[in-house]
């Protein structure tokens, strides 16, 4: 794995531990980063063409952040709560967009594309609702007023609801992954006299 590519994985493993304590978090950060890379994917191509280098770093940095301000101030105006608790992770979508740009994401089919964004999504939804419901003892707390969310046990385990404990939990998800992919990898011991 190059530089690049590790970058953008650790962006996006830090927005994920983030913002998933909950699954109105993660819904909201889902928005948020669907909205503003949609936005970025749609406009940038119109600049690529036209500058390089250095130039083409600068508008894009630009653009990223003029997006994800943007739909900062909208969060603030509409959602405020949201804004309150995962705000500190909105500027990771602009630079993620950036290094997604130099890392030549927007040069892959579009398959391939949604496949990233798919997968981000999903495991951001998935251990948001590990989470929520390890660590609270509910699932969609936060999604609505009038609803309390669906509460199953009282008291859960607050560890998992913390940063070490989503770390945990994405180890404990990424071995069960491994175990269901490659069940027959393990090679068998020979005993030898």
């Amino acid at each position: 794995m190059n530089r690049l590519a590790t970058l953008s994985t650790a962006l996006m493993l830090t927005l994920l531990l983030g913002t998933s304590d909950s699954l109105a978090g993660a819904l909201g950060t889902l928005l948020m980063f669907a909205t503003v890379v949609g936005l970025y994917g749609l406009c940038m191509p119109a600049l690529r063409s036209r500058l390089s280098g250095t130039s083409a770093l600068l508008a894009s940095l630009l653009l990223a952040a003029t997006f994800t301000s943007c739909a900062d101030l909208l969060a603030q105006r509409w959602f405020l709560p949201w804004q309150q608790a995962f705000g500190l992770y909105t500027s990771l979508i602009a630079l993620q967009c950036v290094v997604l740009e130099h890392h030549g994401f927007w040069h892959q089919s579009l398959a391939e594309r949604v496949k990233l964004c798919a997968t981000f999504g999903g495991l951001m939804l998935v251990l948001a609702g590990l989470r929520e419901l390890i660590g609270h003892g509910s699932l969609g707390r936060g999604l609505s007023e009038s609803w309390p969310g669906l509460v199953l046990f009282n008291e859960g385990l607050h560890l998992i609801t913390l940063i070490p404990g989503a770390f945990i939990l994405l180890a404990l998800l990424l071995a069960a992954r491994q175990a269901v992919i490659r069940p027959n990898s393990i090679s068998k011991e020979i005993h030898r006299p």
